[in-house]
């Protein structure tokens, strides 16, 4: 979660005074300082590729765009999105929710109004494909070899190593064809070593362990009842992506190493999807170029395994929305009596005072008193 005071958390559980402000940029500067701004929402998702996108409807048709230049037109202009609390005195604290490339505006020339859409800054790189063969040769690290294919984009962009240790193991040597996706072969890397990589509401690549309910500290509790957050809840469950064996496999021609492979089983006597129990035999096959040693592959199986055996109950909830979480968050959640951790997959922040928040939790775990 982003970092707010003690003030901001305690006035989410009251009667609160909202504010939203856009901007529009271009190159470097602002353009417009404060949009009308008269629907919208962002929308966080680990799932997506690109992680945040911005939907939002915006009153003044004079801002419709008909040239290049214009606000909201879509080449390099982009929007900064932020959502706060006003306190009793006037005070302001404001959370960001993202920088956005604009990408389609559209609506009635007379009356309005302009409506749009936005990625963060992943985009970029999924547009920017290899024009030529690309390789990680050359780049020791695998936070090098990512930050190298990253600013060969966006010279200016900020990566952050936000992993445990900050670790940066070696990257191996790989290779990715001409036309193939950057973005696919920076997230390749980040996979080598044990990690994600996303770009968060302040537009910096991100390189961080892949959220774990069992060891991730709680940060937001969402409760029914007076004084909480929470407003609904539904509940699901499915046997689709739960698995209890991961294989993982390299094969790399630029390092002219042979194909090595190993496997992880969930051996838990006392797991509901236990190898050989009664849910049966669900491998997960998972492969990378970067994966040269069977000790490579024995790790990154191991690591991966704890995410495929993960229970697929699915937790939809409506609440009062908090701006500064982030997808991969911790969360309590406390209703019907029980008390449920889980991770913060998906979940959309609008941007006018009416509605609330919908979060999809994944991976929830009972917390026994």
């Amino acid at each position: 979660m982003q970092p707010v005071s003690p003030q901001f958390l305690t006035a989410l559980t009251t009667s609160h005074s909202m504010t939203v402000s856009v901007s529009a940029m271009y190159d470097g500067l602002v353009t417009v300082p404060d949009l009308p701004v008269s629907d919208g929402a962002v929308t966080v998702d680990r799932g997506s590729k690109v992680r945040r996108t911005l939907s939002l409807t915006v009153s003044d048709p004079k801002l419709l765009p008909w040239g290049e230049l214009d606000p909201l037109a879509v080449y390099g202009q982009k929007l900064v999105v932020s959502r706060g609390i006003r306190f009793a005195g006037g005070a302001v604290e404001s959370v960001p929710l993202g920088t956005f490339r604009i990408d389609e505006p559209q609506g009635d020339t007379l009356l309005g109004p302009v409506t749009l859409t936005g990625q963060s800054s992943e985009c970029y790189i999924i547009d920017d494909k290899f024009m030529v063969p690309a390789t990680t040769r050359g780049y020791a690290t695998c936070v090098d070899a990512m930050t190298y294919l990253i600013r060969q984009t966006l010279p200016d962009a900020v990566i952050v190593n936000a992993t445990a240790g900050n670790r940066n193991p070696a990257c191996a040597v790989a290779t990715w064809n001409a036309g193939s996706d950057r973005w696919d072969a920076v997230q390749q890397i980040a996979l080598a070593m044990q990690a994600e990589i996303y770009v968060d509401a302040l537009d910096r690549f991100v390189i961080a362990d892949i959220p774990n309910v069992m060891s991730s500290s709680v940060v937001w509790d969402i409760a029914e009842g007076e004084g909480g957050t929470l407003m609904s809840a539904a509940r699901a469950m499915s046997r689709t992506a739960v698995y209890n064996a991961v294989v993982a496999s390299g094969e790399n021609v630029a390092a002219n190493s042979v194909p090595v492979s190993a496997v992880a089983y969930d051996t838990d006597p006392n797991s509901p999807t236990r190898w050989s129990g009664p849910f049966g035999h669900v491998p997960k096959t998972v492969s990378s170029s970067l994966w040269t040693t069977t000790g490579a592959c024995q790790a990154a199986a191991n690591y991966l395994l704890f995410d495929a055996t993960a229970r697929n109950v699915q937790l939809s909830i409506s609440a009062i929305p908090n701006p500064a979480l982030e997808a991969g968050d911790c969360l309590r959640i406390s209703h019907t009596g029980r008390k449920e951790l889980a991770i913060a997959q998906a979940f959309t922040i609008p941007l006018t005072a009416e509605g609330s928040s919908t979060l999809t939790l994944r991976g929830g775990k009972e917390e026994i008193a």
